[in-house]
């Protein structure tokens, strides 16, 4: 059976393993074994309700095989976009350019230096091993988070954000960066991009410049990146927009990904979302297939599973699923159509 629930220590090897992998390159999984463990440390804390991190949670699930043990996936939701931080990004904008005596009037593409989307929920962390990237279950873990906020609301931003990977070429450059911040970090991208996720972002604004960017004078190769998700990222985002984010203004100050937005109220799985009464069964047949949860927060658990939904506040659910959600006769769980 494969559940998603939240990471711990013992996990450690398994996210490693997975952040390792070269299909995880386009998340923002760190690693290093010691801030994955600073990562899942933060997620303990979180859903434990530390009072230190009140504010600033971060939230790391896995997506397990119980059968093996295995920890084929990860997804994450951190509280604040920023952490405490500002959380830098370009945003996406135009000047006028215009002359009444050679009647020219030039609508001029620019980014602008901003941090304004600090402090919005931001998913982030996303990776599962390749046999299940085109599985239900890639579904099943990135709509976890899904469940989640829905069902704690008050624990979170009313806005999500989420930041997909911009293009490579292919050697493995950044066409956006190595137009852009290359000049003015003097420094390859993945070694800015490890100093942002393990450093203090104030270097992005000690570095970069204040005042616009000009677009039409980036390469060809950058202007193109602007906005475009890298190929692996595809699927994620075609999930994500049948959720209803949709691509806003601001784009990845690094490799000129696209940056997702939408409001909690405004996602499908958020408004459709169903919460009953469970009564326990020997066995149950047939039926829907489910995105299913319990009602729990700190033991946070998110199957696929098939239920036969009726009228009333009640449902059946097989002793099998009631151990994987790890709930009990007339507790409560959530689903939503897969």
């Amino acid at each position: 059976m494969l559940i998603v629930r939240p990471s711990t220590f013992s996990d450690l090897a398994s996210i490693e393993k997975l952040a390792n992998h070269n299909s995880a390159k386009i998340s923002t999984l760190p690693q290093q074994r010691d801030k994955l463990s600073e990562k899942i440390d933060a997620s303990i804390r979180s859903f434990a309700g530390d009072e230190s991190m009140e504010g600033k949670e971060q939230f790391l699930l896995v997506l397990e095989n119980t059968d093996t043990g295995d920890v084929l996936g990860t997804a994450g939701v951190d509280r604040c976009a920023g952490n405490g931080q500002p959380f830098y990004n370009y945003r996406q904008d135009e000047l006028i350019h215009s002359s009444h005596q050679l009647h020219v009037n030039n609508h001029i593409p620019v980014l602008y230096m901003t941090h304004e989307l600090t402090g919005k929920t931001l998913f982030c962390s996303l990776t599962i091993d390749t046999e299940y990237r085109g599985t239900e279950y890639f579904e099943l873990l990135s709509r976890s988070r899904l469940l989640l906020i829905g069902l704690f609301k008050e624990r979170f931003d009313k806005d999500i954000i989420i930041e997909i990977q911009g293009v490579s070429d292919d050697e493995g450059g950044y066409p956006f960066w190595d137009s852009l911040g290359r000049h003015f970090f003097d420094m390859d991208f993945a070694t800015a991009d490890y100093y942002s996720g393990i450093k203090s972002k104030t270097f992005i604004a000690e570095l970069m410049p204040s005042h616009p960017i000009y677009v039409p004078l980036l390469t060809e190769a950058a202007q193109a990146a602007i906005g475009t998700p890298h190929p692996l990222a595809e699927k994620n985002c075609q999930l994500l927009h049948r959720e209803g984010f949709r691509v806003g203004k601001h784009i990845d100050i690094f490799d000129g990904g696209p940056t997702l937005e939408a409001q909690v109220g405004h996602l499908n799985t958020v408004k459709s979302m169903q919460s009953k009464s469970v009564k326990v069964s020997e066995s149950t047949r047939g039926g829907v297939k489910y995105l299913i949860c319990n009602g729990s927060f700190s033991d946070f658990r998110c199957v696929i599973g098939q239920l036969t939904d009726g009228i009333g506040d009640v449902i059946r659910i097989n002793q099998a699923l009631a151990k994987d959600l790890n709930v009990s006769e007339s507790e409560r769980i959530t689903f939503a159509v897969l």
